[in-house]
């Protein structure tokens, strides 16, 4: 498994936990959204911050995929 796979799993994991959602929500809400491909493109950078960001990152980012950013 990749890295960037493997810190997928984990986002995911972290975002389930912080908005005590199952792991079937997390992973529709991440496909329709978008976040999935996002955070293996952009794993460089997020890799690298706090968790605390990373999960208000993921929500701005679903809410812009929404339109409500």
């Amino acid at each position: 498994m990749s890295r960037e796979s493997e810190f997928l799993i984990y986002c995911m994991e972290r975002y389930r936990y912080y908005k005590n959602l199952s792991g079937k929500e997390v992973a529709e809400l991440f496909k329709k959204s978008g976040v999935n491909k996002y955070i293996v493109e952009c794993f460089g950078a997020l890799h690298t911050v706090g968790e605390e960001y990373l999960m208000n990152d993921i929500d701005e980012y679903i809410a812009k995929s929404k339109g409500e950013g």
